[in-house]
């Protein structure tokens, strides 16, 4: 199938009548909210909805909108039937209009113009002014060419083929891991390049404050997720659309974590409801005797440098803290942080991994190219197997809500097995691990708030990373987990130097400084960040056989 074929590039064709059924479908699945009936439903739905909004609103929000829900919630108990419904409906075709996107093709075919060459900006490794003169001594349309190669920063790997094959089979579900608020324009990118199907993809609210991104996300099929709307008539008008889109066939991106890793672990605990909505358009789909296969992507973005890290991590810390927390004012004003990134993202000169894992069908099984379900043994599965009941497919809600649960291990799984280690991780692991050992009975808050300026020998370190790196080789060959291949193959010095070198290029405080004789922490938080991206197999790195050792 070709890309110009696929169906978001009808999108507009059917956006009102997507609109209406989402609406009807949101109306219908909430006229039993809270296990009555109406209206009572109703009257229970909508003060859910004014609860939620009013002390939301309370804490900073339009004067306007705080008024407004709070009329409605003293006029709950006297509104009629037809009025409740009228509201109830109201309320969903709002939600629903400021969800929607749209999707043009000019705009489309503009971003696959204009995307590589932004990012080409970004991620060469070179300044603004240095690339215009680098491009003004090719001639024409080669400079353009060099600037939109993006091969030397973003690799691609893994079932990609595979992956194409079944886009011409069934509904592609790419979920990625979310570390960066730049995954979904990276992302993007690599579908492009990898000549995979654009896809439906929902976008926090925040991304939509940037005119320029707003518009390529309003047009390209994105629709908007605001995440300080908790109520549960919002909550059903996000899920009926993604599972009224993938019903209709259309490619879909969701992060399954939710929202941007603030620990900077691999995500483990994934948000079950976006899954599920893939199983429940599969029976859905074979109840009006369609039969095209949803499969699940799972997708590993890997960055050798997360630019919010430093807001990422003391959120976390924060909030994981509490009161044995304290955060530290950095000296900087929001313009001279700004200021600094936009000068050191452009000397970015390290490169970043996106992995698509092996596909899986929505009860969690490996898939293969001829689009057929593997179990463990190899034998093939049929989904009447799992749906079918008097060879009729059904709706169980426990049933499915057991085979969500198996998908969802098996997509933590694969997030584990296809994350690819960086240099930068995997020293920032190490180094944190040197200090718990040299101080052993500090608490995480303490050791994160005195190790900054401790100084750690070369040699001692280079030992150190010399029996990690074996370790963790190790653990790749057997299927756990991927290694750059600088990490897997550079010398010991090579691979710690070109850490300490990546740490400097943007963050304020480096994570970590050389001297004439070692190596000095600079800023724990960013070693506790990066370190915790090998967390998931801390195990058996610190447990093994080979203990690591790691001197003081």
């Amino acid at each position: 199938m070709a890309i110009g074929t696929h169906p978001i590039f009808h999108f507009n064709e059917h956006r009102d009548d997507i609109r209406r059924e989402v609406i009807a479908r949101v109306v219908a699945d909430l006229s039993t909210f809270g296990g009555v009936t109406t209206p009572r439903s109703h009257q229970l739905l909508l003060n859910d909805a004014a609860y939620h909004e009013i002390d939301r609103l309370n804490q900073g929000g339009s004067k306007d909108q705080l008024e407004r829900w709070q009329r409605l919630a003293r006029r709950l108990l006297r509104m009629t039937p037809a009025e409740l419904a009228a509201e109830v409906e109201s309320e969903c075709a709002h939600y629903v209009d400021d969800v929607q996107g749209h999707f043009d093709r000019r705009v489309y075919n503009l971003a696959t113009r204009v995307l590589p060459l932004g990012l080409g900006l970004l991620f060469k490794g070179t300044d603004v002014a240095q690339t215009v003169k680098d491009l003004a001594r090719l001639e024409g349309l080669a400079g353009f060419r060099e600037l939109r190669d993006l091969s030397g920063r973003i690799r691609l790997e893994g079932e990609i083929d595979t992956v194409r094959r079944l886009a011409q089979k069934g509904t592609l579900v790419v979920v990625p891991t979310h570390s960066s608020n730049m995954d979904s324009i990276v992302l993007g990118w690599a579908l492009m390049e990898a000549n995979l199907p654009p896809v439906i993809y929902g976008a926090g609210r925040n991304l939509f404050a940037n005119p320029v991104m707003a518009f390529f996300m309003r047009n390209l099929g994105a629709y908007r997720v605001d995440r300080r709307l908790k109520f549960s008539l919002y909550k059903e008008v996000l899920k009926t659309y993604s599972q009224v889109l993938l019903e209709r066939g259309y490619h879909n991106l969701f992060f399954p974590g939710g929202t941007r890793s603030r620990s900077g672990r691999v995500e483990q605990r994934l948000k079950l409801g976006l899954l599920g909505s893939a199983l429940t358009a599969t029976s859905e789909r074979l109840q009006r005797g369609d039969d095209r296969p949803i499969f699940i992507v799972p997708t590993t973005i890997n960055y050798p440098l997360v630019l919010e890290a430093e807001s990422l991590v003391e959120d976390h810390l924060r909030e994981m803290g509490k009161e044995r927390y304290l955060a530290e004012d950095d000296g900087f004003d929001t313009l001279g942080k700004l200021g600094h990134y936009a000068m050191k993202v452009m000397s970015l000169e390290t490169s970043m991994a996106i992995r698509f894992g092996a596909p899986l069908d929505v009860f969690g099984n490996v898939v293969g190219p001829d689009g057929h379900s593997r179990g463990p043994d190899g034998t093939a599965l049929r989904r009447e197997r799992y749906l079918f009941r008097d060879g009729r497919p059904t709706v169980d809600v426990k049933r499915d809500a057991e085979y969500t649960r198996i998908l969802g291990r098996s997509v933590s799984e694969a997030f584990q097995r296809e994350t690819v280690l960086m240099p930068t991780q995997v020293l920032a692991w190490l180094m944190l691990e040197r200090e718990r050992r040299i101080a052993p009975g500090l608490d995480l808050f303490t050791l994160l708030r005195t190790a900054s300026g401790d100084h750690h020998p070369w040699g001692l370190v280079g030992e150190d990373v010399d029996w990690l790196r074996a370790r963790l080789v190790t653990l790749e060959s057997q299927g756990h987990l991927r290694l750059d291949p600088f990490v897997r193959t550079a010398p010991v010095g090579q691979l710690v130097e070109q850490a300490i070198k990546t740490f400097a290029m943007y963050h304020l405080r480096p994570a970590l400084e050389r001297t004439d004789d070692g190596v000095v922490v600079g800023d724990p938080k960013l070693l506790y960040y990066y370190g915790n991206r090998l967390e998931g197999y801390a195990d058996a790195l610190r447990d093994g056989p080979s203990r690591v050792r790691v001197a003081s």
